[in-house]
């Protein structure tokens, strides 16, 4: 089975420009996890999560190096939500993005998520140009599906 069988094709996109708080009406009302980031004619240039939201509230790894047992308040942390929503896309994506073909095996697609640790990748021709995204579920339910002859 190729992933151009079991991908999804009509998927929500943000821009760099794009606020982070549409980003955020969008993961929460959708319950999805995260949006490709695409410029014209779809290039993808990034991804943006739920996780790169909530890495913007969180104090970073060289903080915890400097002074790994200061106690901090994380309750308070909280409170500077407003703030990262009011960020840009390109602020907080990852720029660092993996990509499969349409034509890759689904199993492909699947050992490059356990790979790289996460549950869904963008599907990309021409080198660049977003056609798609698959995830463990949709490759999991589609052999699940095969194999009981649903």
């Amino acid at each position: 089975m190729l992933v151009e069988d079991v991908m999804t094709r009509n998927l929500r996109t943000a821009k760099r420009t794009d606020s982070v708080r549409s980003v955020a009406v969008i993961l929460c009302t959708n319950k999805i996890s995260g949006l490709p980031v695409v410029e014209e004619d779809n290039k993808l240039v990034g991804i943006i999560s739920e996780k790169d939201i909530l890495n913007g509230l969180l104090p970073g790894y060289r903080t915890f190096l400097h002074d790994p047992l200061k106690q901090r308040d994380f309750e308070s942390m909280e409170e500077s939500y407003e703030e990262i929503l009011s960020k840009k896309v390109e602020d907080l994506m990852t720029a660092r993005v993996f990509s499969v073909s349409p034509k890759d095996p689904i199993l492909m697609a699947a050992s490059q998520m356990d790979l790289h640790r996460f549950r869904r990748i963008p599907v990309v021709e021409d080198g660049d140009k977003l056609v798609g995204i698959v995830s463990l579920g949709d490759i999991h339910k589609a052999i699940f599906k095969r194999e009981l002859n649903l």
